[in-house]
């Protein structure tokens, strides 16, 4: 069998959804688990750089080490119960794919999390999320590598510390493992329906739908981010740039009476998770350009690449609105996309 092919000098252009244009000073595409033992192996000085969908990354230089492209692919069934399906799914599968796959399928529990860019095997790292759903409520467990290639570890929900946007993988592991399968238990009935995160009900009242399937709520996921989020083949971007960030209780009803329209939402014991968006709209940056960077027209949160962007240019942006939200609200907000620099 032919060893995965490593080239020198590679432009990673088209692999980072910013359309940032840096190279790799190596770069290798593994689509077996046995290419990646075996570039692990032969490569284990650890400057390693694991690129999957490249949705939730700025890249602001040139990549030194060996960039690995995961591209792993395959979807089994496991096992299935009276409720629940296990469905084991390979890294490099396209999350959105593979959400289309289950709701074919009548397996729920992804829907909400329906036209979220990346792949699966990164899903786990930044414990993706949207309208009310986090990958942790379905995770049950996921296979990683070793960055060494020693050895394979299967973690499980426990092990993996979700929180907000983050797991151990982000953390105390973070470049230790690479994660090449996800384990997911979905309901294949008795879905449990979340309408009440966003404008999902809003939506499907648009859409006439009154006792909606998993199907019709992932339609409605896919209207309202189509209308708000630009299409990263369109204009270069990495969906949302910022946390939402959680403040106390004390420090928000202040910042109510100055600014009275503030948007948040309870996140535990006297804590209140405030729209990264509505902070940086309310800065003035919503629209900004800064020759190829800029924030997007109809969402502030995301940052755009409108045509040939650095990724230093990128950053310098976002610096700025952390800066001047810093400035306005005594709140810091930081990046959810990983960068590079």
């Amino acid at each position: 069998m032919k060893k995965p092919v490593i080239h020198r000098n590679y432009s990673l252009k088209a692999y980072n959804t910013f359309g940032i244009d840096v190279t790799a000073d190596r770069f290798v595409e593994v689509r077996t688990l046995e290419d990646l033992q075996t570039v692990l192996t032969e490569n284990n000085d650890g400057d390693i750089f694991v690129l999957g969908g490249g949705s939730n990354l700025l890249l602001t230089k040139h990549v030194t080490g060996l960039v690995i492209f995961l591209n792993l692919k395959g979807i089994q069934l496991l096992q299935t119960s009276d409720e629940y399906t296990m469905v084991e799914v390979a890294a490099g599968e396209v999350w959105h794919d593979f959400v289309l796959w289950t709701l074919a399928r009548n397996l729920g529990g992804i829907e909400n999390l329906s036209l979220i860019p990346g792949s699966v095997g990164a899903a786990p790292i930044q414990n993706i999320g949207a309208y009310g759903v986090e990958l942790k409520d379905v995770f049950e467990s996921c296979t990683a590598i070793s960055i060494d290639g020693s050895h394979t570890r299967t973690f499980t929900a426990a092990d993996c510390q979700f929180g907000y946007r983050s797991s151990v993988f982000k953390l105390d592991l973070k470049q230790k493992y690479i994660i090449v399968s996800v384990q997911f238990r979905l309901k294949n009935k008795n879905h449990l329906l979340h309408t009440s995160y966003g404008n999902i009900q809003a939506e499907l009242d648009k859409m006439h739908i009154a006792k909606p399937s998993i199907q019709d709520i992932s339609k409605a996921v896919i209207a309202i981010r189509s209308s708000k989020l630009p299409n990263p083949k369109e204009i270069g971007n990495s969906g949302s740039f910022f946390k939402n960030p959680v403040i106390s209780q004390t420090h928000f009803d202040s910042l109510k009476t100055a600014f009275p329209d503030i948007p948040g939402y309870p996140n535990g014991s006297n804590l209140v998770k405030v729209p990264a968006g509505w902070l940086i709209e309310k800065c003035g940056f919503k629209g900004i350009r800064q020759g190829g960077a800029g924030v997007h027209d109809k969402q502030a949160l995301v940052l755009v690449n409108y045509g040939n962007a650095t990724g230093e240019e990128i950053l310098s942006l976002a610096m700025q609105i952390q800066e001047k939200v810093s400035k306005t609200f005594n709140i810091q907000i930081t990046p959810e996309v990983n960068v590079y620099a």
